[in-house]
């Protein structure tokens, strides 16, 4: 599975708004208006994930959430973290 550099990864990067690059990841903070609302967008990040068989790392503190994703068995970014985090960019 081809891993992505930071260098590489950059141009892509661009169509994804405020997802950056950090330690062999691409991660974005999110901000609502309460946790109910954090928490509703977790579960449906969370069922897209399943269906793709590709799961995030989530940190929830009250309305914030930074999701970073990362393929692990590749150790970097992959092309399943940006489809996910395309998928991600819908909702």
């Amino acid at each position: 599975m081809k891993t992505y550099s930071e260098e590489s990864l950059q141009p892509l990067l661009k169509d994804l708004k405020d997802w950056t690059f950090i330690n062999n990841g691409i991660e974005k903070n999110f901000k609502f208006l309460d946790f109910t609302q954090a928490l509703g967008f977790i579960v449906r990040v969370g069922v897209i994930a399943e269906k793709r068989d590709h799961h995030p790392e989530l940190f929830n503190v009250y309305n914030k959430v930074t999701i970073r994703l990362t393929t692990h068995d590749a150790s970097g970014v992959t092309d399943k973290d940006l489809d996910l985090a395309r998928a991600i960019e819908q909702l």
